[in-house]
């Protein structure tokens, strides 16, 4: 089993997918993760679809790139897709986040999402996180109500053999860490 250092090093966004399927197994653990994950106020403002029906996954696929917008013409490839939905917080999450001005529904499909797409890589199935996607599509085809937000879009899939990790192209710490006060680019 790899460290989780080595899985944060590892894990990378997969563009490119073989067409081995991922076990129910598998997913059910990526959400098991996702779903222990922490969130505001222990809201917990999330519900997982999984779409891993052949047609369906392709009509969902398709839903999230154009002829205008063709950076996201790998997913067709991907055997699973999940999408994240946002759900109802408790009141008082909802009014320290109105009055913090902080969305925190969002952070914690972030933190979900990052547990998911790690526990993936341990299983050693890539994942890539999709933020570009007409939702009102994807809301029709999985049957999400209209009120009802989605996140994100997560494609997961073995990667080819052939797919190798990638150097991480990352600004340095020094750019980006300061202690006890901002001293960022000085």
């Amino acid at each position: 089993m790899k460290s989780f250092a080595d899985l944060i090093r590892e894990r990378q966004s997969v563009r490119r997918f073989d067409d081995r399927p991922v076990s129910e197994e598998i997913v059910r653990a990526c959400i098991e993760a996702a779903r222990l994950s922490p969130s505001a106020s222990n809201a917990q403002p999330w519900s997982f679809i999984v779409v891993n029906e052949p047609e369906l996954t392709k009509q969902v696929a398709h839903a999230t790139f154009d002829k205008l917008v063709p950076f996201n013409k790998f997913v067709p490839q991907a055997p699973v897709i999940v999408a994240f939905v946002i759900e109802k917080t408790k009141t008082i999450t909802r009014l320290g986040g109105a009055i913090k001005d902080r969305d925190f529904q969002w952070c914690d499909h972030g933190i979900a999402a990052a547990h998911f797409c790690l526990m993936a890589a341990e299983q050693g199935v890539g994942t890539c996180m999709l933020g570009w996607f007409n939702e009102k599509k994807v809301k029709k085809l999985l049957a999400i109500p209209r009120k009802k937000r989605i996140s994100m879009l997560i494609a997961m899939g073995y990667p080819p053999d052939d797919y190798h990790i990638r150097e991480k192209i990352r600004k340095p710490s020094e750019a980006v860490l300061s202690f006890n006060k901002y001293d960022i680019g000085r």
